[in-house]
């Protein structure tokens, strides 16, 4: 990922608008730290996708136990030979 201070984004926009879609996102820092990312309006729609990652992690229950279709039965013995 090219890093761009944010002062050289503002001058080069168009050149780093063309950077982000040819080449992917784009970092801005602003005073010598990490700011902003830019991205290409696809790459943001495949990441917000509704039915993507990002958005199963949003929605994961928080501090939560976890519901799941498993009867509550005890772990059967093992015999091993």
């Amino acid at each position: 990922m090219r890093r761009w201070q944010l002062q050289d984004a503002k001058h080069r926009i168009n050149e780093l608008v063309e950077w982000a879609l040819r080449e992917g996102p784009q970092l801005i820092t602003k005073h010598g730290h990490d700011a902003v990312v830019v991205l290409a309006a696809s790459e943001y729609r495949r990441l917000t996708d509704e039915d993507g990652l990002v958005s199963l992690l949003l929605q994961a229950p928080r501090g939560e136990l976890l519901e799941h279709g498993r009867p509550p039965k005890p772990i059967r013995a093992l015999t091993l030979e």
